[in-house]
Formats: structure tokens, C-alpha cells, sequence
């Protein structure tokens, strides 16, 4: 067990996601490396996550040690694909996220590169977890304009700010992000056409026009 555990240190950060599916270590094959995992899990060298989930705790004044993110496992599970971009959060996280709504979403969005369907529900450590297929593939180049227009879609149903507010705060987070209309437009047609009514009403076209 000391030889796989020095094997997990050297190789993960502590409070990073370990994925039982992604282990292949030479010479041991996929039961020895659960049930070390398991064995590591009940000495407390290691946390359970989730089922297959797992990390090695950074060590605080609490007994009870460092707890891992459920973002940094949505991250690394539908996000980000050998560290190459592959998915954003979106719904309510990212309305919250971005200072249009102070509800606390119930459950997790993403859209990933990694979605087998439309849409599909599932859990993360008894956390519903909807995912979504991009209407195109997601890069590191395109993911915050697609994440931007997903929510510009749904703005009249979920932000808590209208008129010049809302407007203030699309331009801000624009601006921050340093998304123009030019990113935009090749996108347009792969959405309904209320994305387009809200694009008018929160005046962010003219925006980009103007930027």
C-alpha cells in the first residue's frame, strides 16, 4: 500500500480529484487498485467522494481535514478533457456566478464536449448534475461566447435585474471577459429566435457594435 500511496502523492495535488477510471498503473491490475484505494480510503490516507471519486486531504486544524469542491470535480469531469477545454457551467451557477440572481441553484449545469445525449440527469455526491451536448463542440477559443448566449437566452426567465441594471451588468461582464459581437455572430443560428429578442432588449448587440 506504501508503494501506491507514494504513487498517488507524486502524482495528484492534494484536494484533486482522484477517478478510480482513470487509474492504470503497471503491474497492477483494476481490482488490486480498488481495493487499495479502499484499504487507503478506511486508514484515512484517502477520501471518498463519490463512488470512484476520490483525493487526497490537505491537512487543516480540523479533524475532519480539507473537503474537495464539487467544481473541481465538475472541472475535471466534464470541463476539461487532458486539460483542453471541453465544457462550461451554465443555468443558474452561472446567472449566480456572473451577479445576475442570488438564488442558490439546487443543482448543477454543465455543458460538455463529453455528453453522449441532449440531456442527461445524474448525481455528484447526491447532487443533481444536468448535462447538456453543445450545439457545437466547445473549445477554449468559443467556450465563453457559448456559455454567454446560453444565458442570454434564458436572461428574461432567471435574472433578478432588468433594464439599466441588467444592461450594466451584461456590458461589465463583457468588457471583463473581453467578449465582442464579432465572437458572437457565428453562433446566432445555431439558437432560437428569442435569443435574438434578447439580444435587442438588453441593447448588448449595440454594445458589441460600439465596443
Amino acid at each position: 500500500m506504501d508503494r501506491f500511496y507514494q504513487y498517488l502523492v507524486n502524482t495528484y495535488k492534494e484536494n484533486e480529484p482522484i477517478f478510480l477510471a482513470d487509474l492504470r498503473i503497471e503491474g497492477m491490475s483494476d481490482s488490486n487498485i480498488r481495493r487499495q484505494l479502499k484499504n487507503m480510503a478506511d486508514a484515512g490516507k484517502v477520501r471518498r467522494f463519490d463512488t470512484g471519486i476520490y483525493f487526497l486531504p490537505k491537512k487543516t486544524i480540523f479533524k475532519s481535514g480539507s473537503q474537495l469542491a464539487p467544481e473541481k470535480v465538475l472541472e475535471q469531469k466534464y470541463l476539461l478533457d487532458n486539460n483542453t477545454r471541453c465544457g462550461y457551467l451554465s443555468g443558474l451557477l452561472f446567472f449566480n456566478q456572473i451577479g445576475l440572481t442570488t438564488q442558490i441553484p439546487m443543482q448543477y449545469e454543465v455543458v460538455s464536449n463529453k455528453a453522449t445525449k441532449d440531456y442527461r440527469e445524474t448525481t455528484l455526491a447526491k447532487s443533481c448534475v444536468i448535462v447538456r451536448r453543445p450545439r457545437v463542440p466547445v473549445t477554449e477559443e468559443n467556450y465563453k461566447a457559448l456559455q454567454f448566449l446560453d444565458m442570454l437566452k434564458d436572461v428574461d426567465l432567471y435574472s433578478e435585474l432588468t433594464g439599466e441594471r441588467l444592461q450594466s451588468r451584461l456590458y461589465y461582464y463583457m468588457d471583463d471577459v473581453g467578449i465582442r459581437l464579432s465572437e458572437l455572430e457565428p453562433y446566432f443560428s445555431y439558437y432560437p429566435d428569442k435569443l435574438c429578442r434578447n439580444l435587442i432588449e438588453t441593447k448588448v448587440i449595440y454594445n458589441g457594435v460600439l465596443a
